[in-house]
């Protein structure tokens, strides 16, 4: 029975008291999480080419 009341109680949570964004609230965030992570990545990728540069000029000289 507790099983029972607690689906219930979820359901009904999920159905009225959560506050659902709408369709274009959602595709502006998917937007800016989309762009954030393209940055995020970009600025990863720099960085490695960088330090990745950076290792081969130092060992070049050893060699």
């Amino acid at each position: 029975m507790k099983l029972v009341n607690y689906i219930k109680d979820v359901y009904n949570e999920m159905t009225q008291k959560v506050s659902w964004p709408t369709w274009p609230e959602l595709q502006s965030s998917a937007i800016v999480v989309m762009v954030a992570s393209a940055i995020i990545a970009g600025v990863i990728f720099a960085m490695d080419f960088s330090f990745k540069t950076l290792m081969d000029t130092v060992y070049g000289m050893f060699y």
